[in-house]
This record gives C-alpha cells, structure tokens and sequence, in this order.
C-alpha cells in the first residue's frame, strides 16, 4: 500500500459480523481508517452525517436485511451533496454473476470486489478511483 493511501477514510458495509470484522481487519492492516454499518440503512445514514469528503470510498455488501447494498447506493447517490455522486461505492459480494454485475453498475456502484477480501484485490480496485 503507497503512502498516498496511508489514513485515508472508507465505510464498510457488512451486515455478517465475522465479514465485517475481516474486512475491516483488512483494511486497518492496510492503513485506512474504518468505519462500519451492518446494513444499508446504517450505511445511508453514517454517509450522510459525514463532511464532505471525508471518505475516500465506500465498500457496500450487495445482499442485506433492512436496507440492501444496492437500494442504499441508490439513496446515497441522490443526496444533495457534491461527494454523493462521485464518491465510489464498491460492491462486495460472494456472487460473480455477469447478471448481478449488471445490476450492480445501474444502482450507481462503481466497481466489485468478491469476497473474501484480499489485500491485493482491494488495493487494484481503490487505485483506479485515486
């Protein structure tokens, strides 16, 4: 990981607790500053008490309870703030399906990352929006 990285901000959506736990480990170990929701509508509103800019991304399970992954990219891309509809939000899923893939550019997501988590996968990913 570059220093360029080092501290920087990203929220992790999760709402399996061992899933959260890993990826935040992950990422911490890596050098980001984590924050957590365990589920979509926590992801909405963490987001949306942020400054501006505070978060350099968002990695958002795709298949939650109360609120899913891709409903709460919906939401979050429709707030009337300058970051929502750029920040890059990240699916995380255990599914590669071409069809899912579709379905997850068109709720606003920006890339996927497949779980589990590796260091190398989430660095590839987060330096193409850098």
């Amino acid at each position: 990981m570059t220093e360029a990285l080092s501290g920087r901000k990203i929220l992790v959506v999760e709402d399996v607790p061992i899933n959260l736990k890993i990826a935040a480990f992950l990422l911490e170990n890596m050098g980001f500053v984590v924050t957590t929701a365990g589920n979509g509508a926590e992801a909405v509103e963490v987001f949306s008490r942020s400054a501006e800019g505070e978060y350099t991304a968002i990695f958002m399970d795709v298949m939650m309870p109360v609120l899913d992954g891709l409903e709460a990219t919906k939401i979050i891309r429709k707030m009337d703030r300058a970051d929502a509809a750029k920040i890059p939000i990240v699916a995380v899923t255990a599914d590669a399906l071409e069809e899912e893939r579709g379905t997850i550019v068109s709720a606003g997501m920006n890339g996927c990352l497949l779980k589990p988590l590796t260091e190398e996968a989430v660095n590839n990913e987060i330096m193409k929006y850098l």
